[in-house]
């Protein structure tokens, strides 16, 4: 009898088993990577709006009790208003001496 070419059970069985292994250690660096680069599109977004209020406070000679609206900011200072990426919420716009927060995560999130 000849021998069939084709992959036997053993060699299929392998094969399994190092593509299982891969994505065992790809899966939660995936995972760490993508909170990580939340974080930091948070605090990016944080510091945007900061320094959108802290230059309309400037413009508008306004104190560090007042506080702008979002209409205020966006399309003079901000092309589009910010939302965190982790969740989607919109963050609050906060007063001139005031830091921004973020809405999720505000203990981790922050500048």
């Amino acid at each position: 009898m000849g021998r069939r070419p084709g992959f036997t059970l053993l060699e299929i069985m392998i094969v399994i088993a190092v593509i299982a292994v891969l994505a065992a250690i790809a899966i939660p660096n995936y995972v760490n990577t993508r909170t990580i680069t939340q974080k930091t599109v948070c605090i990016e977004n944080l510091k945007q709006i900061r320094g959108a209020v802290q230059v309309w406070a400037i413009v508008h000679e306004k104190t560090g009790t007042d506080t702008p609206t979002t209409a205020d900011l966006v399309d003079n200072y901000l092309k589009r208003w910010p939302v965190c990426p982790k969740s989607g919420a919109a963050y609050e716009v906060p007063a001139v001496d005031a830091e921004p927060a973020c809405p999720t995560d505000p203990a981790n999130h922050h500048m």
